[in-house]
């Protein structure tokens, strides 16, 4: 045999094994996608909630049952309306218990059709705090959006603070560190605990319940892609970079809009659009308390854990996103602010 002949038949050789080690690894290739299909968009945007904390996701409920608890949406059993829509008591079948029902306005649900409600529902209904509503059910149907979640005759801090006559008598100082402690916990479990993170998107009184023990629930949390460009009910509450560059909503928006409800416990003044920040900052920096602070109470004895208080207002509406304080650390400050200010 010729050196060229030897040549010849080591060239096919090489060119069959190839060949064959192709076909082998497609015939894997092949198996492993039959036993591990493609994850959806909606597999992947499942929240990972710590298992000491994991529960079932909300319910679906159909439309015809939300109409009955609600007995045909009647205006009487209207408890609030906001940005988003309009909040309903409603009797829960066949338990009997109250559950408050969120009506989404229904240009709002022509604007987000086809968004994956449902999927995001059941992601957000998985976060279970003390210091968060419960989401636990929702529905959808043709023109309707709805959220069902925990009521327990709760009432907002807007109510407490600009609605009430006898708010500033309930709502004392403790009260109020007691309540923006509890709100910064809340706000932080959603930030860094759950994975991803769920953005609030507006962070404002109106938000944050208060129950019959005084303990501050943060709620309509992750609920911001409903309306993201919608201002009635948001200026004030999200920073000049919300709208900068279609930068929208992020922790450090939502921090800000907690530094404006913290001024607001302090002032016991309205946000007015934003422009408490303006009016409350130059009083903070030059330590004016007896022009800052809420008039209705008394200024305690010992007025420094308010003052650490405005300063922690301060770090949060006063600096850019990348400069104000995370919410692991406001945590940290108001917990401490709350035991001491207990102590006197």
């Amino acid at each position: 045999m010729g050196y060229g002949e030897i040549i010849t038949i080591t060239y096919y050789f090489v060119q069959a094994f190839l060949c064959l080690c192709i076909i082998i690894f497609g015939v894997i290739l092949f198996v492993l996608c039959k036993q591990k299909p493609a994850r959806t968009t909606e597999e992947e945007a499942v929240i990972v909630i710590p298992a000491a904390s994991a529960k079932l996701s909300a319910s679906s409920y159909p439309l015809t049952e939300i109409h009955a608890a609600t007995d045909g949406f009647n205006h009487r059993r209207i408890i609030g309306k906001g940005r988003l829509g309009t909040v309903y008591v409603a009797v829960k079948m066949p338990k009997g218990e109250l559950v408050a029902v969120k009506r989404i306005h229904p240009r709002l649900v022509l604007n987000n059709a086809g968004f994956g409600f449902s999927s995001i529902l059941k992601w957000l209904s998985l976060a279970d705090h003390a210091h968060v509503v419960p989401i636990t059910g929702f529905s959808e149907g043709p023109g309707e959006r709805i959220i069902v979640m925990e009521f327990g005759g709760m009432l907002s801090l807007d109510f407490y603070l600009h609605q009430n006559t006898d708010g500033a008598a309930l709502l004392d100082w403790d009260r109020r560190l007691r309540i923006a402690a509890g709100a910064a916990k809340g706000l932080h479990y959603l930030h860094q605990v759950v994975a991803p993170p769920i953005i609030h998107g507006c962070v404002k009184p109106s938000n944050i319940l208060i129950d019959v023990k005084f303990c501050a629930r943060i709620c309509d949390y992750g609920l911001h892609f409903l309306a993201p460009n919608e201002k009635q009910g948001l200026v004030g509450y999200v920073d000049e970079e919300y709208w900068l560059e279609k930068k929208g909503a992020s922790k450090e928006c939502d921090v800000f809009g907690f530094g404006v409800v913290l001024l607001e416990l302090l002032s016991g003044r309205r946000s007015e659009e934003g422009l408490i920040v303006k009016w409350a900052l130059p009083l903070i920096k030059e330590m004016k308390f007896s022009e800052f602070l809420d008039p209705r109470l008394a200024i305690p004895s010992n007025v420094d854990p308010l003052f650490r208080l405005a300063r922690v207002a301060l770090a949060c509406v006063g600096n850019c996103r990348k400069n104000r304080p995370s919410t692991e650390q406001i945590v940290v400050i108001l917990s401490n602010l709350e035991i001491k200010f207990a102590s006197f």
